[in-house]
């Protein structure tokens, strides 16, 4: 791809930089992260005022309620953003980044008029009901039920990890539809209401001693079959759409977000003389390499994403598979800088990253599964057995 911004892309810039200047300032001061009635109004109220200002959705279809930005629009304001220390997409990154482009990818008019406005205004939040105690890595194993019941699915079962369920008003929720197919023939990808009777959520504490996943039962809660995306029985398939998303483009903001981290840290160790150590310094210099070459491979991504109708492909779990990792070295190396004796006067942000670093490799699939993915789509070797 063309690496070079255009006259008119220069222009974009200018004229986003001109806008984050002028309502930055006024935004209200960040809630706790325990406050997630708090963290769910200040989310919403950023994603608000992107509406208002035509930047919601910017890369999304024109025909699903976005501005059918280029990839190099998309990636400069992911960049001007981030460099803003404006929010990010906050509580709703389930409805934005994977749930949202599903629908606008595989729903139907009804669907994409019904559900895809409210997640651009920040009206409706979404969460992810995928995994499950007994199937996480192997998701097809997932057992809730849905049993159709005229016009409605009747599910009933156990979800974990469920992302924002503590704010969310619509989960996307994986079911069984066909317990005698093979179990990767007989999923169904619904949306459901989280006030709907029968949904009983409990939020499970990190050990960053956050909540923003939780544990959900479900007992018999009725789902419109209108309400299901894709055709019965199809699930996975619309399932590795979802999981392209996540895994393609979910991250691009935080590639940024690890640059100027990096940033930070080189800065620091100038200043608290640990600059001078060698290994340290090689080690700073390889991981911002790293990080320029992540980059570059976002930038590919998103440039195949919309090439495809939109829809990443499987250099997303190229993407993941590394950045997962070289986040983890981020902060191993944020802590050498730092030094055990500066740790316990931290800002908070920084515990809690290098803390969530650690699910890397596990959250949105983990690097086991990356592996299979790129050695079988993409090098075309043999499944192992």
């Amino acid at each position: 791809m063309d690496l070079a911004y255009t006259d008119e892309e220069e222009e974009f810039r200018a004229r986003l930089r001109e806008w984050l200047t002028s309502v930055l300032p006024g935004l209200p001061e960040k809630p706790d992260p325990g406050d997630w009635p708090g963290r769910r109004a200040y989310d919403t109220g950023w994603q608000r005022l992107l509406h208002d200002a035509g930047y919601a959705g910017l890369n999304w279809p024109a025909d699903a309620g976005g501005r059918g930005a280029t990839p190099t629009q998309h990636l400069i304001f992911l960049e001007e953003t981030e460099r803003a220390g404006a929010p990010y997409v906050g509580a709703n990154f389930v409805g934005l980044l994977h749930a949202g482009p599903t629908i606008a990818a595989e729903g139907t008019a009804a669907q994409r008029a019904r559900w895809l406005p409210p997640v651009l205004r920040g009206d409706e939040i979404w969460c992810q009901g995928f995994s499950e105690p007994d199937a996480g890595s192997d998701l097809a194993s997932l057992r809730t039920r849905a049993v159709r019941d005229g016009d409605d699915y009747v599910v009933s079962g156990q979800k974990i990890w469920t992302s924002h369920a503590e704010v969310a008003d619509w989960c996307e929720l994986l079911v069984r539809t066909d317990p005698a197919a093979p179990k990767h023939r007989g999923i169904s990808w619904l949306a459901m209401r989280m006030d709907a009777p029968g949904v009983t959520v409990r939020p499970l504490r990190t050990l960053a001693g956050s909540t923003e996943f939780a544990e959900m039962f479900l007992d018999e809660v009725r789902v419109p079959v209108s309400h299901r995306v894709g055709a019965e029985n199809d699930g996975w398939r619309v399932t590795m759409v979802t999981l392209s998303f996540e895994r393609g483009t979910a991250f691009v903001g935080e590639v940024v977000a690890c640059r100027r981290t990096l940033d930070a840290l080189a800065a620091e160790a100038r200043h608290n003389g640990r600059w001078d150590d060698t290994v340290l310094r090689r080690r700073l210099g390889r991981l911002n390499a790293e990080f320029r070459a992540l980059w570059r491979l976002t930038q590919w991504n998103v440039s195949e994403a919309q090439s495809t109708g939109g829809v990443p492909g499987t250099g997303g779990s190229v993407f993941k598979l590394r950045y997962s990792h070289a986040r983890q070295e981020l902060y191993e190396a944020a802590a050498e800088v730092l030094g055990a004796g500066d740790a316990l006067d931290l800002d908070r942000e920084w515990v809690l990253d290098r803390l969530s670093s650690l699910s890397y490799t596990i959250a949105a699939g983990t690097s086991q599964i990356q592996r299979n993915i790129v050695a079988e789509r993409i090098l075309g070797l043999p499944k192992g057995r």
